[in-house]
């Protein structure tokens, strides 16, 4: 994931900054407990399609 356009995305729902999780090839928002899928480099950004985050997820 490049840096540059990992600091301009923020989550669609709560508008908040992601945290790239290289080991899921996924992105993270905290604040609105989702994790979007990095498709072929592409950053899936879309809320119907990401996967909600466990409390234990989000305590690690």
């Amino acid at each position: 994931m490049d840096p540059k356009l990992l600091e301009l995305l923020v989550c669609p729902v709560s508008k908040t900054p992601l945290q790239y999780k290289r080991d899921l090839n996924e992105l993270w928002s905290v604040a609105s407990r989702l994790a979007y899928a990095i498709d072929d480099g592409i950053p899936v950004l879309v809320p119907d399609e990401a996967r909600p985050l466990s409390d234990q997820e989000l305590q690690n």
